[in-house]
């Protein structure tokens, strides 16, 4: 699917609202399968998910096929018009094939092979184990060709999640040859990895190494960039060879993949694009996010965004419902009605399809307390009568939600994976872009402002502001798409460090941000330095040694923590993590300036118009208090305004819309009643259409879908 538009805005193209639940019928006795049958279908559930783990009985050894176990599985499952979607097996290779070619096996970076017991510890850019991957494909799909019940096929599981790296034989000359083909020449890969630095250039691609951490010392940012961009490009190609051999056995076949931890995947190119649409794994009481953010909600919305500013609408493969856990670890569960309102969260984000993980608990294995619909004794309490309530809610209203898209006023830039990589190479104790970019997302989420994510290569024109958070590596081109964006009445915000390095991951040789943003933003970065993060006492909270002085943390100097100020409208804040000193053009206005130590007076954020909009320039990192003065200064002049006039505290709003119709999630994500005010005249979808008008009461979890009038 080469010819496919990758844009936020795009929603699956679907005639029904997939709903169901990863099923696992290897896990138990034949005996159940009927019940289970019976009771999703009263669920309202119209698809399940299997065969993701079962290599090992699909193929018991090697060329000997068997499929009876899953045949039998869903036929019974078809019998109560329950579809199937099939997994390739490819996440857990089994043990006869890693006996016979241990050389499949990732390795770390410090030499150890992965072992059989686990999961993905295949090495996807091996050949032989990309030989395999082929094969069982084939195998399944030509045997499911004609099986009326089998309506799509989800590639492997949740790539990269446990273990994107590898050390191993085989990623090291596939990784020379993946450079050959990308330089060309030696040289140029010389040139691009600074080879006259610390004396690493090489004669030879055959002479490359991987880039090791700490061996003993830091590789080139370059050598790294390009690693990464080639565990994404095998990762895609891993991919590709299946998707290629079950569109060649069946066209009319859908085909996705579910992504979990996102790590090492450029989903701008040939692994999206190769999919009809692409599914999130989305589990909000496990992230580290939690901690920082303070709730579920948040940490959900946060994620489900930046992946929807990926390709556009998404279905959710996995949706947390219970209680989770591993060995090392467990999630908080969800309450009575969270696992509805955490599911309707996902749909208000943009998911067109969602399954709850799982059917049943595993009685076995290294999940055996992650939580199903159903419970350990067979018993399906609270969590199915929900998961029954939201299946019923969304066959009603598929006609209702499918085809919209996830209004966005505000934009931040996301979802480049160069960008992302860069960073990692070289982060010096920065924020991320989009660790910068959450408190931006985090500020519009509370007060109910249409925000998410975007890529500058997308449709900017339904958006009011765009906020690019530090991209070091930048594209003119790019610059061009923001040029005709401010033209036509948008604000755009660019933070500091955009564009100072080249896609070889070197500084520039102009003055920052480089010549075509300087002429966008009329500014120069004549200056630079890093800051302490807020709060801290010193660049980092330990003591440290200046000029032979130990200063203890908890009573700074002011000449030891060298604390950048500035003012802004009638306030003065702190400034954080970083600093630029800046030159401005004649018609550039200086909207904030450094008012402390040398710098004072000299500006520090400013703004340019362009067309019927403007170019603001910040010449520091966000912090909480800087993105509010921002947001108050920039939001209204545009028509930024919250989505709901009186949104209470624990209440969430999104807005799913397209030419004909405008949707309004509210939702409450506590477990206390809400009243919430300024809701617009429209129609409760989930009460039986009950008109609504000014007031709105939710009880503890309660959510509501406002078809709105006019």
């Amino acid at each position: 699917m080469s010819d496919k538009t990758l844009s936020v805005w795009n929603p699956v193209k679907t005639d029904r609202f997939l709903v169901g639940a990863p099923h696992y019928p290897e896990h138990v006795d034949e005996s159940y399968w009927e019940r289970d049958a019976e009771r999703m279908a009263k669920a309202g559930f119209n698809v399940v998910r299997m065969a993701e783990f079962a290599w090992h009985i699909l193929e018991p050894k090697l060329g000997t096929f068997d499929f009876d176990l899953f045949d039998r599985a869903i036929a019974m499952l078809g019998r109560y018009g329950i579809d199937t979607i099939m997994c390739t097996p490819t996440a857990t290779p089994p043990r006869w094939l890693t006996v016979a070619h241990p050389e499949i096996l990732r390795v770390d970076g410090k030499g150890r092979p992965m072992s059989h017991g686990s999961r993905q510890h295949c090495d996807t850019a091996s050949p032989v184990f990309r030989e395999h991957s082929r094969r069982i494909t084939k195998a399944m799909a030509e045997h499911y060709r004609d099986n009326p019940f089998v309506v799509g096929w989800q590639t492997d599981n949740e790539l990269n999640t446990s273990m994107p790296e590898s050390f191993s034989k085989a990623t090291l000359s596939e990784f020379q040859a993946f450079l050959a083909g990308r330089y060309g020449e030696i040289g140029k890969l010389n040139t691009a990895w600074g080879g006259d630095f610390w004396a690493t250039a090489y004669d030879g691609f055959d002479q490359v190494v991987l880039p090791i951490e700490f061996g003993p010392t830091f590789p080139s940012p370059g050598h790294l960039q390009d690693y990464h961009r080639f565990l994404a490009f095998s990762t895609a190609r891993f991919q590709h060879d299946q998707v290629e051999i079950l569109r060649a056995v069946k066209p009319s076949w859908f085909v996705f993949h579910n992504l979990g931890g996102l790590r090492d995947i450029d989903f701008r190119g040939q692994f999206t694009t190769d999919l009809d649409f692409v599914g999130y794994d989305i589990y909000p009481m496990l992230y580290d996010e939690f901690q920082r953010l303070g709730n579920h909600a948040k940490v959900q919305a946060l994620h489900l965004d930046i992946c929807r500013g990926f390709s556009g609408n998404y279905i959710v493969p996995e949706q947390q419902s219970g209680f989770g856990s591993q060995p090392g670890f467990c999630t908080l569960t969800p309450e009575p009605g969270e696992l509805r309102r955490m599911a309707l969260s996902s749909v208000a984000h943009g998911a067109d399809g969602l399954m709850f993980f799982r059917w049943r608990p595993a009685h076995f294995g290294a999940e055996i307390y992650w939580m199903g619909i159903i419970d350990h004794d067979d018993i399906g309490r609270h969590r199915y009568e929900e998961a029954k309530r939201f299946a019923t809610e969304m066959t009603a209203l598929k006609d209702k939600i499918l085809g919209t898209y996830v209004r966005m006023d505000v934009g931040i830039a996301g979802s480049d994976f160069d960008n992302q990589e860069a960073h990692k190479t070289y982060p010096i104790g920065l924020p991320s872009p989009q660790d910068d970019a959450v408190l931006l997302h985090q500020y519009c989420y509370d007060r109910g402002i249409a925000c998410g994510f975007i890529h500058p290569e997308d449709d900017l024109s339904k958006l009011k502001l765009l906020y690019v958070p530090h991209w070091v590596m930048w594209k003119d081109e790019w610059t061009e798409r923001l040029k005709s964006f401010a033209e036509h009445g948008g604000t755009v915000v660019i933070g500091a460090r955009t564009g100072t390095r080249n896609e070889d991951n070197h500084v520039i040789r102009e003055t920052a941000p480089g010549t075509s943003l300087s002429q966008l933003t009329g500014v120069r970065v004549e200056d630079f330095g890093r800051l302490a993060a807020p709060g801290a006492n010193g660049l980092f909270d330990v003591m440290e040694r200046s000029g032979g002085l130990v200063i203890p943390p908890n009573k700074p100097a002011e000449s030891h923590r060298r604390e950048r100020r500035f003012k802004i409208g009638n306030r003065e804040l702190v400034g954080g993590y970083f600093y630029e000193n800046l030159a401005i053009a004649s018609d550039v206005e200086v909207v904030a300036a450094w008012s402390n130590r040398y710098a004072e007076g000299q500006p520090m954020a400013t703004s340019r118009k362009i067309g019927k909009g403007q170019v603001v320039y910040v010449g520091t990192y966000l912090t909480p208090d800087l993105t509010a003065a921002l947001a108050e200064r920039l939001f209204a002049p545009v028509g930024i305004e919250p989505l709901l006039g009186d949104l209470p505290e624990g209440v969430e709003v999104t807005m799913r819309m397209n030419d004909d119709r405008r949707l309004l999630f509210i939702q409450n994500y506590t477990d206390q009643p809400a009243a919430i005010g300024g809701v617009p005249a429209g129609r409760d979808l989930l009460d039986d259409e009950k008109p609504v008008a000014g007031r709105l009461d939710l009880e503890g979890y309660g959510c509501a879908i406002i078809e709105l009038a006019g």
